[in-house]
């Protein structure tokens, strides 16, 4: 039996969850990335049935747990940085919109000097935390909304950002005044309709395993992209 929630903080209850005896679709599991087999994370069985139930216990709504599973666009982003490990190496590394920290993990086993993951939800903030102890490296974690701040880092990385238009529209912006100003700044994307093609050139692309909910192909092409 799964243990309860008591609704102290994100981070409490993900410790709980991960610790926590029993077996069944609507838990957690420690699994390796389907493309970055060194990274393990911390994944959903069924994010869906997990969030349900973690929103029942709680007795209030809970946002979505996107962290739980692993998506394309991250997987291909840290696939590029493990096989270019000199793109993070002794480098300051910022990762936005973190979800699970899988690319801010695999910076950090890349050789990055300091990692900062970015995400503002709390829970992912959580996973975060909870996925870099269990693949012992050191993330620094943080739910503050950067996208109209001039926060940067020597590498910017953005994994599966573009999936939402008003998202899309915070985050080029912020990712073009990062690039000016001298960061290195990579996108990971598997073309979910708010690519902007005239404003990224194309670095790489690589046939992700999907493992995403209503998605009909196995495999996905994703593109390693950068500001033009």
């Amino acid at each position: 039996m799964l243990a309860p929630v008591r609704t102290q903080t994100p981070l409490a209850d993900l410790e709980r969850e991960i610790t926590a005896p029993g077996d069944g679709l609507d838990r957690l599991r420690l699994v390796d990335a389907p493309f970055v087999p060194e990274v393990r994370l911390h994944l959903a069985e069924d994010a869906i049935l997990w969030w349900a139930r973690m929103e029942a216990a709680a007795g209030r709504s809970l946002p979505p747990p996107y962290w739980a599973s692993v998506w394309a666009g991250g997987q291909a982003l840290a696939r590029h940085l493990l096989d270019h490990p000199e793109l993070a190496a002794g480098r300051r590394v910022l990762d936005l919109a973190a979800g699970s920290g899988l690319v801010a993990i695999a910076a950090a086993l890349a050789g990055a000097d300091r990692v900062v993951a970015n995400d503002v939800d709390p829970w992912a903030v959580a996973a975060v935390t909870v996925n870099a102890r269990a693949n012992r490296v050191t993330v620094a974690a943080t739910g503050d909304d950067l996208l109209d701040s001039t926060a940067s880092a020597d590498l910017v990385l953005a994994g599966d950002v573009l999936y939402d238009a008003g998202l899309a529209a915070r985050v080029l912006p912020y990712l073009q005044r990062a690039a000016d100003r001298g960061a290195q700044v990579l996108v990971g994307d598997p073309d979910r309709g708010h690519l902007p093609p005239d404003r990224l050139e194309l670095v790489a692309a690589y046939p992700v395993p999907v493992t995403e909910p209503s998605v009909d192909s196995p495999v996905r092409r994703v593109q390693v992209l950068r500001p033009r």
